[in-house]
């Protein structure tokens, strides 16, 4: 496929809808790539024209980050590769300094990530999870004057709460500090649930939304189906949420999800990652491929357009409960708002998309 390259949220950074994730780089944690193979998997993803590249400190014990920063430097494209790192998570730490979200763990993270990257900047720094601890004010303060010293070029926020993410916005606004451009969170047909504030706060306030586990940590690729071995099985007795995948309600999905790619042709990965790419907000998805092959099968997730009907099968099978208060927020209450007259915010063609292709004119 060709990569395409968009904007990251209100920022300059410009990146392909897909990106490429390194939690799968090393072998530490029982069920990631090898140093050859995520070399493979690296330059097939470069040769296809992706430059994204999403890492942590906390991956492999440091492996991902010393792995990716050395196969950048072997294809000289430090120039071209967007960086995006983490921190917060110290898996081997026993000082409370050395993680978390407190300008003291954030400097020293980034520190250590640089050298393992083996580069003097990162593109996009982006708080791994909240603490529930750390001010907002604080985190945005250190990044910011980060920004200002040149280590980190453009900042984010992942796994945080609507109204947390909102606040360090509005500190950025209110003090002049470099914006939150990226809000990278789980998204996924399995896990639409920041589908009831997120995709608004992204789109409103200037966040590109970064899914992670698009595939749903491999439950939307059809190898569960029949029981086959996988990362999920093998952290089946995980108490790690992202992990509990296995429930009535998922399965249903993988069993419409198997249909509607076999009425089009295409693999369930690419399907799956196709809803969640063409879904409202989403500026990219992170693909983690442990071999060659699902790596080379991702990458034809965006050649194709899921008819509208099956789509809306899609939609359905994996539809929220409308809790309270988004409960609220239908037409059975809304509707007595509009005085019985259809309402909108603004016409299709207030804001029209743009997309440039073209070449160069010359200059003689």
């Amino acid at each position: 496929m060709a990569m395409t390259y968009y904007t990251l949220g209100n920022s300059g950074l410009k990146v392909p809808q897909l990106a490429l994730g390194t939690m799968t780089f090393g072998t530490e944690w029982g069920w990631g790539a090898d140093k050859d193979a995520a070399r493979e998997i690296f330059g097939a993803y470069a040769d296809a024209g992706g430059n994204f590249f999403d890492t942590a400190d906390a991956y492999t014990g440091g492996t991902a980050e010393a792995w990716l920063g050395e196969f950048i430097a072997e294809r000289g494209m430090r120039d071209e590769a967007v960086i995006a790192t983490k921190f917060t998570m110290n898996l081997s730490a026993t000082n409370p300094n050395a993680a978390g979200n407190g300008r003291k763990n954030i400097i020293r993270a980034l520190d250590g990530s640089l050298k393992r990257l083996g580069t003097d900047y990162v593109d996009l720094y982006i708080l791994h999870c909240w603490d529930r601890l750390t001010p907002p004010e604080e985190v945005m303060r250190t990044l910011d004057d980060l920004v200002r010293a040149g280590k980190i070029r453009h900042i984010g926020l992942s796994d945080v709460p609507a109204w947390y993410a909102s606040r360090a916005q509005a500190v950025a606004e209110r003090f002049g500090y470099e914006p939150i451009s990226a809000l990278q969170l789980e998204y996924s047909l399995a896990e639409r649930y920041i589908e009831n504030e997120f995709v608004a706060l992204g789109t409103r306030y200037g966040a590109g939304l970064m899914a992670w586990s698009p595939l749903a940590s491999g439950l939307l690729s059809g190898k569960y189906r029949a029981g086959a071995q996988g990362r999920l099985e093998t952290l089946r007795g995980s108490s790690n949420p992202g992990f509990q995948k296995f429930t009535e309600r998922n399965f249903a999905i993988v069993a419409e999800l198997e249909a509607v790619a076999g009425e089009i042709g295409r693999s369930m990965a690419q399907v799956a990652l196709n809803w969640t790419l063409t879904q409202p907000g989403v500026a990219s998805a992170i693909i983690g491929a442990r071999t060659l092959a699902q790596l080379q099968d991702n990458l034809g997730a965006l050649d194709f357009t899921i008819p509208p009907a099956l789509r809306e099968r899609l939609d359905a099978v994996s539809a929220l409960e409308a809790t309270f208060p988004y409960s609220f927020f239908g037409p059975e209450i809304q509707g007595g708002f509009t005085g019985g007259v259809t309402l909108g915010d603004k016409p299709a063609t207030y804001h029209p998309d743009l997309a440039l292709t073209a070449s160069f004119a010359g200059v003689s």
